[in-house]
């Protein structure tokens, strides 16, 4: 493997080599159309829930507010990779630069981190919509959930400033091969010719603090749901309540299943094989299931965006 990485880095002096599925050339045509239409669809879902949260008057409840950034950070998260990785199968040089590289790994794991926060503040906000409803629109009142969306970006920031310290220290030994779509930071600690028992031990705490300290809380959070929800006598009542958090816990299963897998592990026993296709489902396939999810299992939003393209065509005709 080392002789083929530094093969490849002759013809590409400075810049990493993205593998992808060149080792499987048939599998790339189909999974370039895959790509292409889940972005399109990824990127016209999130744009269309962001504006119909923002826009319309009747999703003012902070919910809606928690949903937007969650579109924000799912619309993100696609154009940190999907591009990148279209560009590569449609091209024979298949390449990255290291600085590009760097960029794209920094901005992944802030937007990572972030959603985790995010996600474990919408299951609070359930949690005092179904718990204490007379009291949630004073609990969940507009600043607190500015607070906690702004406290969701800067945690996930420092956690990816962190990450990208110690990551851009590493030597590769001209090793440029990386066995992945786009750059993540177990894949570069794998590819690292030094010692990264540092790297390994950061990445582990702060991933789990990340990942497992947010998944407790929406645990905990749906929990004391389940138990008021069995208090609620009638059914019409209970699948009412169960309604509004069934959206948010596919959702929570479709990112913390792969996260999970990812990251609550060494670098060191990282299976890039196996690794790069989980990381292609949550940078595309989960960001595109997302709106569809809220959508159909919301009506809400469902008015929301008949209200909305019903308004766009009048003001076509209109003028």
């Amino acid at each position: 493997m080392r002789s083929n990485n530094q093969s490849l880095l002759g013809a590409f002096t400075g810049d990493f080599f993205l593998l992808g599925v060149s080792d499987r050339p048939w599998l790339e045509l189909p999974l370039f159309v895959i790509l292409l239409i889940s972005y399109v669809i990824a990127v016209l879902g999130n744009i269309a829930i962001i504006l119909v949260s923002w826009l319309d008057p009747l999703l003012s409840s902070p919910m809606y507010i928690f949903l937007s950034h969650l579109s924000f950070l799912d619309l993100c998260y696609t154009t940190t990779t999907v591009p990148q990785m279209l560009f590569n199968m449609g091209s024979s040089r298949k390449t990255i630069s290291y600085g590009g590289c760097t960029v794209q790994y920094a901005i992944f794991h802030w937007l990572g981190c972030t959603e985790c926060v995010v996600l474990a503040a919408m299951a609070l906000d359930r949690y005092v919509a179904i718990c204490k409803p007379l009291h949630y629109a004073v609990i969940m009142h507009r600043p607190l959930c500015l607070q906690l969306v702004a406290t969701a970006w800067l945690s996930g920031f420092g956690n990816s400033l962190v990450q990208v310290v110690l990551t851009v220290q590493l030597p590769f030994c001209g090793q440029r091969v990386l066995n992945n779509f786009f750059c993540e930071v177990p894949a570069m600690i794998k590819l690292s010719c030094a010692n990264t028992a540092i790297n390994d031990t950061t990445l582990a705490v702060l991933v789990a603090f990340f990942v497992l300290v947010p998944l407790v809380l929406i645990f905990i959070s749906y929990g004391f749901i389940a138990q008021a929800v069995m208090r609620i006598k009638s059914s019409k009542g209970q699948s009412k309540a169960l309604g509004t958090c069934s959206s948010h816990l596919v959702v929570v299963s479709l990112f913390y299943l792969p996260a999970i897998y990812m990251y609550l592990q060494p670098p060191s026993s990282y299976s890039q094989n196996q690794g790069k296709f989980i990381s292609l489902f949550y940078s595309i396939i989960t960001p595109t299931l997302n709106p569809f999810i809220y959508t159909l299992r919301n009506k809400d939003v469902k008015g929301a965006l008949i209200r909305m393209w019903r308004r766009s065509w009048r003001l076509r005709f209109e003028k």
